[in-house]
């Protein structure tokens, strides 16, 4: 008789009653996202879903060409079509004129002058259907004298300026050690990034509504609402006070989400028509208005002795900004600070610019200017390692960075960085097995089913990318959040402004609080600037910042909650613990529910988290810029047609430095996402402009990778080594893995074929081996 039966039996049924599974609770578990049902039921409410009485739709009218002067523009036509309500262009924005990510008000609302690059906004227009919109957008008029533009970054130098501020954005000179150092082995290579396009899940799209005291609110998939609600009053002349963005469902960010180039007109159209206004961003218009990777060109000579020990590393290091600002500086900070990657340099000498061009406009994508040097400096690992017939491995092996190293910066590492642990553990993971030598075997060939010659042709690489990031902002930002913590009638809710973008915060504040206040139930108000700023959500900042706000509230609750029975037992709130939903007392004379402590009170409090300060690189490039950083440990194992040059990416075996995992399951689905993306880096992504236009601007002609590309991902090893000046100890887990795995890529590509592989994406041709 089975135990089920047997309890059944036991019971006097006829069968057993199935026992529920627990449900995953606080941190250390696997605690499912409380918008999975809505986002797999269709019912999540997306931006492009909203609905007003009396709405208006928007379009906006783009520039065809990168670069030109504008000599009239006229909105008559437009004007007059039946059924449009208004047309805004310059002349229409009330307040600063400019706007911009990172700090740096350099870009306007609309064009006026001049045209800086390939969809850049002239004017908008609000109708009463969205064709009629569309119509009339078209119908502006616009006369230009078209410019030669200026696409070649290291051609800014020279050419007369873009912008009133000039071409040179930032130059940052890094000076560290002996420059007259020298090595017994020289080896140098030219490397080129292409631009990548975030291509954000779902479409961007937003809705304007007018208040009566004059302001505005907007519905956005914002991920920075406070900033963007200071950019919009500052463009609109209104008092922050006056502008609301309320954050409507976020499908996915891996970079800035909503072009402020369609989200600033939507609040001028609604302020002038009194009607709410709506746009829904085609795939097209995204590509031409929000930020890219930067596109980047280095050049590197590394300096080795004979052991295969760096002795120096020189590099530069240029980012083409395109035609604006944006976060450009902070990219920029990143490459110079990370050029040498995670490896013991005694001597670095780097220059860093970030330049303007004719281009599309450069900013926040997971992993900005870390990606970039990491591909270069581990194929310069690379050819140390070819040089002295050394095992590629090994020779990373002998340079990486520990904590209490310094970094070329001047920073001393102090958290915890297990470079060799993690570079040992995918290094010794046992390889996939290799495919049988015959055709009609079922294997993958490169290039997809009958996409390879004959097997014969398919050469097995493996090859080693190590990724390093910063956690937080850097160079002296302030990084702060706010939280608030409520509990009432037995449910917590928690407020923070804190933009839930796919990296987990809501799901990680619940796990917060379940731990911290023994309540199951856990709510996550939307997100609107009524609330206290949290600042932006990338770098990790949400974990660590915000999830620290959080904490300490929560923690404050609790002891508003303990304090009335330690008092009654004469103890200190220490000596009480709260656990599966349970007050206990460290002797056991206390023991009662949270429920029961809880008796109908209502309990709140607000708390602030904001980490040590840093500071800003000096002339030399030099200070403590950064809070914290990560590491990530990648293998790849690729199989390349070397006749066509067709690449498949077999496997990549991975081990990161995590601090302490909190969740699970979204820990790996975070890691995992990061190391596809990164593939879709090294292989495919790449959005073409030639002369400054954007070439193909659809998901047809970018090719992102899709589940058939997405290559078996071997989580080998986590290491959960505490930083403990981080709120958990845990560490940002998404832009490592962006920034090794295409590094990792063209490392086995270059084992596999020989050649050099010194352009990502790689190109079929960089593939190709004649001569066998």
């Amino acid at each position: 008789m089975s135990n089920d039966a047997a309890t059944a039996e036991a019971a006097g049924t006829d069968e057993a009653t199935p026992v529920p599974e627990p449900i995953p609770h606080g941190l250390g578990a696997s605690l499912p996202p409380a918008d999975a049902r809505a986002k797999t039921e269709g019912t999540f409410p997306y931006a492009a879903d909203l609905w007003a009485e009396g709405l208006l739709w928007a379009a906006v009218l783009r520039s065809p060409h990168p670069h030109a002067r504008i000599v009239s523009i006229d909105t008559t036509h437009a004007r007059e079509m039946p059924g449009v309500r208004a047309v805004v262009t310059h002349e229409d924005v009330p307040g600063a004129p400019l706007h911009g990510r990172g700090g740096r008000a350099d870009r306007p609302v609309f064009a006026s002058e001049v045209v800086r690059h390939h969809g850049e906004p002239i004017a908008a227009v609000a109708a009463d259907h969205p064709d009629t919109a569309r119509m009339a957008a078209a119908a502006v008029i616009v006369e230009y004298e078209v410019l030669d533009p200026v696409t070649d970054p290291e051609q800014a130098f020279e050419a007369e300026p873009l912008h009133p501020d000039g071409n040179l954005i930032r130059h940052i000179p890094l000076r560290h050690g002996d420059p007259d150092a020298a090595g017994e082995v020289v080896v140098e290579g030219l490397y080129r990034i292409g631009r990548q396009d975030p291509a954000p899940i779902g479409a961007e799209a937003g809705l304007a509504v007018p208040r009566p005291d004059g302001g505005v609110e907007l519905y956005l998939a914002s991920t920075d609402p406070h900033a963007d609600r200071d950019t919009a009053a500052s463009c609109y002349g209104l008092t922050p006070e006056q502008v609301k963005i309320v954050v409507t469902g976020v499908p996915g960010a891996t970079a800035d989400r909503e072009d402020q180039g369609f989200q600033l007109p939507l609040g001028l159209l609604a302020l002038k028509t009194g009607c709410p206004v709506k746009l829904t961003a085609t795939r097209e218009e995204s590509f031409l208005g929000h930020v890219h990777r930067h596109p980047t060109l280095l050049r590197y000579r590394h300096h080795a002795d004979a052991e295969g020990r760096v002795v120096k590393v020189e590099a530069q290091i240029l980012l083409d900004a395109g035609a604006y600002a944006d976060t450009s500086s902070d990219a920029l900070a990143a490459a110079v600070a990370f050029a040498c990657g995670p490896y013991v340099v005694p001597n670095a000498f780097i220059e860093g610019w970030a330049v303007r061009t004719n281009n599309p406009p450069s900013g926040h994508v997971r992993g900005e200017g870390a990606m970039q040097v990491c591909a270069a400096y581990e194929a310069q690992m690379d050819k140390v390692a070819k040089k002295l017939g050394l095992d590629p491995a090994e020779v990373r092996l002998r340079n990486v960075l520990a904590t209490g190293d310094v970094l070329p910066t001047g920073q001393t590492v102090t958290c915890p960085a297990p470079v060799a642990e993690l570079l040992q553990a995918v290094r010794d993971f046992p390889l996939p097995a290799l495919p049988k030598d015959t055709p009609e075997d079922e294997w993958l060939l490169p290039g997809g089913p009958e996409g390879a010659g004959e097997p014969g042709a398919v050469r097995r690489g493996v090859g080693y990318g190590i990724g390093m990031v910063h956690m937080l902002g850097a160079e002296g930002a302030d990084e702060v959040s706010t939280a608030t913590v409520k509990v009432q009638d037995g449910v917590a809710t928690v407020l923070c402004a804190a933009v839930e973008t796919g990296q987990g915060f809501t799901t990680l504040a619940r796990q917060i609080v379940q731990d911290t206040l023994g309540v199951d139930e856990v709510q996550v108000a939307p997100v609107d600037t009524d609330q206290p700023p949290a600042g932006a959500g990338c770098r990790g900042r949400h974990t660590w910042v915000s999830g620290g706000a959080v904490e300490r509230a929560a923690k404050m609750v609790r002891t508003q909650l303990l304090q009335p029975l330690a008092h009654q037992f004469g103890m200190s709130t220490e000596l009480l613990q709260i656990a599966d939903g349970k007050i206990t007392s460290y002797d056991g004379v206390l023991s009662t529910t949270v429920a029961e402590a809880l008796d109908g009170k209502e309990l709140w409090a607000t708390a602030q988290c904001r980490p040590h300060p840093t500071e800003p690189l000096d002339e030399a490039g030099q200070g403590d810029a950064f809070v914290g950083m990560a590491f990530c440990a990648i293998r790849a194992v690729v199989d390349v047609d070397i006749e066509i040059g067709s690449v498949r990416v077999v496997e990549l075996a991975v081990a990161q430095d995590v601090g302490r995992v909190l969740n699970p399951a979204q820990l790996t689905a975070r890691i995992e996402a990061g190391v596809t993306q990164g593939v879709g880096i090294a292989l495919t992504e790449n959005l073409r402009t030639p002369r400054g236009l954007i070439r193909h601007p659809d998901l047809t002609g970018y090719a992102l990778p899709t589940a058939l590309d997405a290559p078996d991902i071997r989580i080998v090893k986590l290491v959960e080594e505490r930083d403990v000046v981080a709120p958990f100890g845990a560490k940002a887990v998404s832009a490592a893995p962006v920034v090794a795995s295409p590094a990792a890529v063209a490392s086995a590509v270059r084992a596999a074929t020989g050649r050099p592989v010194n352009r990502l994406p790689i190109r079929p041709q960089a593939a190709v081996v004649t001569g066998n």
